[in-house]
This record gives structure tokens, sequence and C-alpha cells, in this order.
């Protein structure tokens, strides 16, 4: 009995919504965003979205709970709904249905408060993974989400890893 659950739980960790495999194996490259990279939106970022971003960084650090949406455990969706629902913005809760909310838009063109959408499945492009928007410029995006392996972070999109599982981005406001 006690091997069917744990084969259970295992199963559950690495379905959740990143892949903690492959995290680990490149976890020197998705570090944690101190005050020195820690930019606030731009001046021109309406203030529903910079109160989205700075909801959703009080979450920081918060461990990673699949279906969690507290500070006691936060999964990737969880974190979005968390952070939009605080400006009485409400989303679909899985990360497949707001894959499908909102407009399309490439990727160069993203601002703060925009979702990145990621495959992070061996050989899957199917997408399971989702991230806030909170600093873009040229060449550089950054983003919050919540990792399985290092719960509530942000992270850079020009990492390999996060440039290699990225899918799409989508504007929902």
């Amino acid at each position: 009995m006690k091997k069917i659950i744990l084969i259970l739980i295992i199963s559950a960790f690495f379905t959740s919504c990143n892949s903690s495999k492959r995290v680990v194996t490149k976890k020197t490259r998705t570090t944690k965003t101190t005050n020195k990279h820690n930019s606030s939106p731009s001046a021109t970022t309406p203030k529903t979205v910079v109160n989205i971003i700075k909801h959703a960084k009080t979450f920081e650090g918060t461990r990673y709970k699949y279906g969690g949406t507290t500070k006691k455990g936060m999964d990737c969706s969880g974190l979005i709904v968390t952070a939009f629902k605080k400006e009485n913005i409400l989303l679909p809760r899985t990360t497949a249905d707001l894959s499908k909310r909102g407009d399309w838009i490439d990727v160069k063109k993203v601002k703060e408060g925009d979702l990145l959408f990621f495959a992070t499945s061996k050989n899957n492009r199917r997408v399971n993974h989702v991230g806030i928007v909170t600093s873009s410029r040229p060449g550089h995006v950054e983003f919050i989400h919540a990792s399985t392996s290092r719960g509530v972070m942000i992270s850079n999109l020009a990492e390999k890893y996060w440039y290699l599982a990225y899918v799409q981005a989508r504007r929902v406001l």
C-alpha cells in the first residue's frame, strides 16, 4: 500500500505545473532575482498592471503546492489567478484555459502584465506552465512564476531552459 501511495505522489509531482526533473538539471541557470535586478514596471505601465505585479511579488519565496493559491503554497496558474483577482479581474484557474484567453502577442512585443506560457514536459509542446511578465525591454524579459523546485520566483526568458520551453505570450488586459 505504501508503494502505491509513493508512486501516486511521485507521478503527481512530475505531472504538475512544471517538470521539476528538467528544472533541477538547470538549477544554476534559474536564479531568484535580487533587488539589484528587481526592476519595477515602467512609468507608462497602467496602475492596474503595476498592482497585479506588486501583488504577485508578495508571494516571492512561497513554496510550490499543486492547486495552491495562498502564502502556504502556490502553483503557477494559482499565482496568476490570485494576482489578477486582487484587481477584480477573474481568469480561468488552469494553465490550459488561461492559454486561450486574451490576445496572442509576439514575444518581442510583450509588456508588463502579459502572460508567458511554457511547455516544460519532455517531448511534449502542450502548455503546462505560466508566468506574468514583470519587466520587459528589448532582449530582456523577466517573469514571475511558481516553480515546482523553488517556489514563486522571478526568472529571465533568456535563460536556456525557459527560452527552449517558451510557447506563446498573451495579453489579457
